[in-house]
C-alpha cells in the first residue's frame, strides 16, 4: 500500500536535555484504489505521526506526552508552557 505524509503543523519543543526541537505533524495519506483513474488521489488514514525537523520519530504516550522515540529526551511543546504561564 502506497503512503505518504502530509503536514498538519509545526511546533518547538524544549527536550529535557535543554535543547529545543521543531516538531512537525502528519497525517498518514494512502492512495485510494477504487479510483485507478486518479493517480493523485489520496485519502486520510485518520493516524497522525509526529517527527522531528532531522526526521527521528517522536513518541506519544496515552497521556500526550512526548519522547524522543529510543531515547530518554521528553519533549513539551512550547505552546503549551506559554499558555500555562499565561493563565
Amino acid at each position: 500500500m502506497e503512503m505518504q505524509l502530509h503536514l498538519l503543523e509545526t511546533f518547538n519543543a524544549s527536550g529535557s536535555d535543554g535543547q529545543r526541537y521543531k516538531v512537525r505533524a502528519y497525517e498518514r495519506l494512502v492512495r485510494d484504489p477504487s479510483l485507478p483513474a486518479a493517480p493523485e488521489h489520496w485519502e486520510p488514514t485518520g493516524v497522525t505521526e509526529l517527527r522531528l525537523e532531522d526526521g527521528r520519530m517522536v513518541d506519544v504516550d496515552g497521556q500526550g506526552r512526548m519522547r524522543i522515540h529510543g531515547s530518554d529526551v521528553a519533549l513539551e511543546d512550547e505552546r503549551e508552557k506559554k499558555a500555562q504561564a499565561a493563565g
